[in-house]
């Protein structure tokens, strides 16, 4: 009994390999495997979730908990043995048959989609759309019956953040970025945009030019492309992928900068503890912290552009009349009219995030039917945005994420909302992280993530790794001052 948690250590490891065994062939799927591997590699992903979810669900698994909390364990060792305990207890509650029909038809709905959206026909996507709700339901009602399979749902991604916090959050984002939506949108003084046409492959030479500048690790990374960029791995292995379009230069040095937060993430866990809680990242409203900082908090700044300017003209030299000012305001663009969310601004990004959130949450609930999700997308949009999409590849089949789960979009803006309260902080406690953002020194930047968020792993829940890092409870306060403050400069309000 003695050495209890060392055997649950082992076991889990296992485990965990296999999951992460699913992440590459995810990643295979989306960026490598030929268009007809579908039938094939859902089969892959089904059994090899079912393998993981029946070694994790054993009564082995179980003894070994029991037996590993009855020890003399330290803080990081209780940490250990109650995230093992949450996801032991809630994936025990599920069918294994479950587990692999869910499993094989989020692989399936993927190419449903990305042919409903090439169609631009979202009632060829609905069937499968309605079984997907039906499957997630059915799992969220077998973890507790007793709740709004919606919370359950919201649990998998973010499980110690309230979804009642987030939504009160989100009241206060609509209540201070709508009006100033607005007011930008009479705004005479409108920044200028990066026009032309740029090849794809100097674009991605850019790209890496800005990950190498950044402090991206090549020896455990690599950068490819996909429908829709994501970034997959771990601390020995991250990923980035990203997409380029010729007539858009900023967007795909956006998305890469985003990316890379989430790698930079990935590659500040400890390695020692790999297979372990304490080496696996918090929750996905934290990841996207790490994503959201360095896009916006330091990819979308005067003083990123004053150090970048100088690559993106050597790469593309019809740039070359453009000042550091120029290009900053370009990158800050409040395009109101833009309908695409991963295509958005700063600021009306998160009116996509709760337009979507509000649906799913009403199509979860039964209140909107599967047929009604396009003109209760286009009338939402027009609400908070005013503009309506031309069809529905441009408005609810747009991305992919609804063959992945829901409950899932308010992490984008809770990652938005925490990286400006972990800049706030870093301007406290670091001197000058403008200036070190000019000089291109990242690594003082690297080191207060590696020491405040990363290295922590799952030791914390998330509120109290936001205290420990920033000292206060997540709140929108930061973000919103910060929000006001920047563009009210750039559209002299």
């Amino acid at each position: 009994m003695a050495d209890a948690y060392d055997d649950l250590l082992d076991r889990f490891g296992r485990i965990s390999a296999l999951g992460d065994s699913g992440g590459v062939l995810y990643w295979d799927q989306q960026v490598t495997m030929p268009e007809g591997g579908t039938p094939a590699r859902s089969k892959q992903l089904s059994a090899l979730s079912a393998v993981t979810h029946e070694k994790l669900t054993d009564d082995e698994t179980g003894r070994l908990l029991d037996a590993a909390a009855d020890e003399d364990l330290t803080d990081e060792q209780r940490a250990v043995v109650r995230e093992i305990r949450r996801e032991y207890d809630r994936e025990r509650k599920i069918p294994e048959s479950l587990v692999e029909e869910h499993t094989r038809l989020q692989s399936e709905a993927q190419d449903d989609w990305r042919e409903a959206k090439a169609n631009d026909d979202f009632s060829a996507f609905e069937p499968t759309l309605e079984r997907l709700l039906d499957l997630r339901i059915e799992r969220a009602e077998h973890i507790d019956p007793d709740r709004d399979p919606y919370e359950v749902m919201f649990e998998d991604g973010e499980p110690y953040l309230g979804l009642d916090t987030v939504e009160r959050i989100f009241e206060e984002l609509k209540d201070g970025l709508v009006p100033l939506i607005e007011d930008i949108r009479a705004s005479e003084d409108v920044p200028p945009v990066f026009d032309g046409t740029f090849d794809t492959d100097t674009q991605r030479e850019l790209s890496e030019a800005a990950l190498d500048l950044l402090g991206y690790d090549w020896d455990r990374g690599r950068l490819d492309t996909s429908t829709h960029p994501f970034t997959s791995g771990t601390q020995f292995d991250a990923r980035i992928t990203t997409r380029f379009d010729e007539s858009d230069l900023l967007g795909a040095l956006s998305s890469t900068i985003h990316e890379f937060g989430h790698a930079t993430y990935a590659l500040g866990l400890r390695d020692d503890a790999y297979g372990t809680p304490l080496g696996d990242s918090r929750s996905h409203g934290v990841h996207e912290s790490q994503s959201r900082f360095w896009e916006n908090h330091v990819g979308r700044t005067k003083e990123f552009w004053e150090l970048f300017l100088p690559t993106v003209k050597d790469h593309f030299p019809e740039l070359s009349d453009v000042t550091p000012e120029e290009a900053y305001r370009a990158a800050n663009r409040v395009e109101a009219d833009n309908v695409i969310r991963v295509e958005a601004d700063e600021l009306t990004y998160h009116m996509h995030i709760i337009l979507r959130s509000e649906i799913e949450r009403e199509f979860v609930s039964g209140d909107l039917a599967v047929s009604e999700i396009p003109a209760a997308w286009d009338d939402k949009m027009e609400q908070y945005l005013g503009v309506r999409p031309d069809s529905d590849a441009e408005g609810c089949l747009q991305d992919i994420h609804w063959t992945g789960g829901f409950a899932r979009f308010q992490n984008y803006t809770v990652g938005s909302v925490l990286a400006a309260q972990l800049w706030a902080t870093i301007e406290d406690e670091l001197d000058d992280p403008r200036g070190l953002i000019r000089e291109g020194d990242f690594e003082p930047l690297h080191d207060w993530f590696r020491e405040n968020v990363h290295r922590h792993g799952q030791r914390y829940t998330t509120d109290e790794l936001i205290r420990q890092a920033t000292g206060e409870e997540l709140t929108a306060d930061y973000f919103l001052d910060y929000a006001e403050e920047k563009f009210g400069e750039i559209y002299d309000l």
